[in-house]
């Protein structure tokens, strides 16, 4: 058996582990040994090629993946370096929403089970608010593998605004290969970015197209969107909204909140996105004794188990898909550009 040997690095040229394999397992075995500690120098690439009798393609890609992994780097005419020494084989994911609710954290909850045993995921919580969002990815470029990122932002008016320069900017620091995009779709970035987004415009008007029959049981319909709010929502609904009405001829009107004492008419359908508007819209009908799914509609965006437990009908992304998706392209190492699912999921309140 021919072996050529350089410091730590030992390639079989027998066997039929790819050579660029067997290089990654030289050096992360050297690693785990301690024979190579955190900032020790590896040898160049001219060097691993020559006494190894390897191409420069070969140890490339072999150092190519384990700079990806974070283990080594390289330092501008000094050469290549380790920088971690904590191998365990799990992947290190930073996933980073804009808030924590109901629906974010079944999409967390889907994405930590399908990646399992695999992965370590760090949970990061930036509230909208674009500084917040930058020094976090600040502080944590660098230290992990992958990052999966929900880029829902609120201006000082308190409204949903689009990602600054300064945000992608920062997005753009994350490797390609590293990132994915969740809920929004960033044209902006790269094609080579992960994405599972939705549609916000076109879901909601697709949806309430396909629930067309309910909803022409009624004369009038509401949108109950907060046009400021702690945690604002896409403006996008609003315009798939009105387009939906205008197409097939609706009287609509669009609220800011369920006001105390509304002013309810017979055959009113709401659709209602927060939570509190919910509530205090299905209290007022029924201390006004209307029949909810009859007299009153109400139709719900995002679904929760309460909503279903309920019997209350709702037009929703498939959140539990969405999570399964980004831990997909994580596991099969495999970005994608993927439209989620979307649903009018029919009930008893319409």
């Amino acid at each position: 058996m021919a072996l050529s040997t350089i410091e730590h690095i030992q390639v079989d040229v027998d066997s039929r582990i790819p050579k660029y394999k067997q290089i990654i397992d030289a050096i992360i075995g050297a690693i785990n040994r301690g024979s190579l500690q955190m900032g020790e120098k590896i040898p160049s690439i001219n060097e691993v090629s020559e006494q190894c009798l390897l191409s420069r393609d070969t140890v490339e890609k072999a150092y190519a993946q384990l700079k990806s992994q974070n283990i080594i780097e390289s330092v501008k005419g000094k050469g290549y370096y380790v920088t971690r020494t904590d191998l365990s084989s799990k992947i290190k994911v930073l996933f980073l929403i804009n808030k924590l609710s109901t629906y974010k954290m079944r999409i967390f909850n889907s994405f930590v089970h399908h990646l399992g045993t695999n992965a370590n995921v760090d949970l990061d919580i930036y509230h909208c608010e674009p500084s917040v969002f930058i020094g976090i990815l600040e502080k944590k470029l660098g230290h992990y593998d992958q990052y999966a990122i929900m880029p829902h932002f609120k201006n000082e008016a308190l409204q949903h605004m689009v990602c600054t320069d300064e945000i992608l900017a920062i997005i753009r620091q994350i490797p390609e290969e590293k990132l994915i995009i969740l809920d929004r779709n960033l044209l902006s970035l790269s094609m080579k970015v992960g994405r599972v987004y939705q549609d916000f415009n076109k879901d909601i008007f697709n949806a309430l197209t396909i629930g067309l029959d309910k909803v022409k049981r009624y004369k009038k319909v509401i949108l109950v969107y907060p046009s400021k709010s702690v945690y604002p929502y896409p403006k996008g609904i609003v315009t798939g909204f009105r387009k939906f009405c205008v197409k097939y001829g609706f009287d609509h009107e669009i609220l800011d909140e369920i006001y105390d004492g509304m002013e309810l008419q017979n055959k009113d359908l709401f659709i209602t996105i927060e939570e509190t508007d919910l509530v205090n819209l299905v209290k007022q009908v029924r201390d006004r004794h209307y029949k909810l799914g009859e007299d009153i509609g109400i139709i719900s965006y995002n679904d929760t188990p309460l909503k279903e437990l309920l019997g209350i009908t709702v037009i929703s992304t498939d959140f539990k898909k969405m999570g399964e998706e980004a831990a997909r392209m994580i596991l099969n190492n495999n970005k994608l550009t993927l439209k989620n699912s979307f649903h009018f999921i029919d009930r008893h309140s319409v």
